[in-house]
C-alpha cells in the first residue's frame, strides 16, 4: 500500500529531549506557580501523576481532559475550578520556560516540510497528555507550526493515550485513514511501538530513544534523523 500519511511523536522525537528532565523542570515550575495559592508541592505533583494515569487508562467514554480534571478536582476539591484560569494562564507564560531543557534539530522540520512537498499528510500523533496550548508551544521550539500537521493531539480531543492501541485507532478514524496506509515516528518503544499492534508500520528514532532493557526491537526499523529521510525516500 502507498504511503499517505506520517504520523510524528513530538517529545523525544521532532522535539529532542531528556524526558526524565524535562519532567521534573515541569513540575518543579508547576509547583512553584501554585504554592502560594495553597496547592503542597508534592501534593499537586502527585495529583498530576493521578490525572495522567486516569489518561492512561482512559477507555473512550470521555476525554482526557475529563478524565483528568475530574480526578483532579477529586483530590482538590471545589478549588480546582475556581483557579481554571490560572492552569491556563501557566501554560502561557511559566511552562515556556521549559523550552531550555529541550534540544533542536533542525532536521525535524525539514522532514516534515519535504514530506508535505510530497504530497503525504502529516499528523502530529503527540501523547494526549498535554493541553493544546502546551502542545502548540513545543511545536513552535521545532520551529515547525501547528500549521504544518493536519491534525494534532493533544488531551481536548482524544479519549485514549498511548500506549493504548485504540489512541492510534481513533487517530486513523478521525483523519479517514486505515494503517497500511501510514507510518508512525517516535523515540519510545513502548508507546509508540504499540502502532504495530493495530497493522502500522512503525520507525523508531534513536536520537533519543525509550526502551526497557529487555525489549528486543531488532526488527523495527530504527535510526537517527538520516536514517529515516533513506527510509522515507524509499517509500514516497
Amino acid at each position: 500500500m502507498k504511503l499517505k500519511a506520517v504520523l510524528f511523536d513530538l517529545d523525544g522525537t521532532l522535539l529532542p529531549m531528556d524526558q526524565e528532565k524535562f519532567t521534573e523542570g515541569y513540575f518543579g515550575l508547576l509547583a512553584k506557580r501554585f504554592a502560594p495559592r495553597g496547592y503542597e508541592p508534592k501534593a499537586l505533583i502527585s495529583a498530576v501523576w493521578a490525572g495522567t494515569k486516569a489518561m492512561v487508562k482512559n477507555d473512550g467514554s470521555r476525554t482526557n481532559y475529563d478524565a483528568f480534571w475530574e480526578t483532579f478536582s477529586g483530590i482538590f476539591g471545589e478549588k480546582t475550578h475556581e483557579d481554571m484560569d490560572s492552569f491556563t494562564e501557566f501554560y502561557k507564560t511559566d511552562f515556556l520556560l521549559t523550552k531550555s531543557l529541550c534540544g533542536y534539530n533542525d532536521k525535524a522540520g525539514e522532514i516534515v516540510k519535504r514530506l508535505k512537498a510530497s504530497g503525504i499528510r502529516v499528523i502530529l500523533a503527540t501523547n494526549p497528555i498535554f493541553p493544546m496550548i502546551a502542545t502548540e508551544a513545543r511545536i513552535a521550539w521545532t520551529g515547525l507550526s501547528p500549521e504544518d500537521f493536519e491534525f494534532i493531539t493533544a488531551y481536548e480531543n482524544s479519549s485514549y493515550a498511548k500506549p493504548n492501541p485504540k489512541y492510534y485507532e481513533e487517530v486513523l478514524e478521525k483523519c479517514g485513514l486505515s494503517p497500511d496506509e501510514c507510518l508512525m515516528v517516535g523515540n519510545d518503544a513502548v508507546e509508540d511501538l504499540a502502532a504495530a499492534k493495530i497493522g502500522m508500520d512503525v520507525f523508531l528514532l534513536t536520537d533519543c530513544l525509550i526502551k526497557p532493557g529487555e525489549l528486543d526491537i531488532s526488527a523495527v526499523a530504527s535510526g537517527d534523523f538520516d536514517s529515516l529521510l533513506a527510509y522515507l525516500e524509499k517509500r514516497i
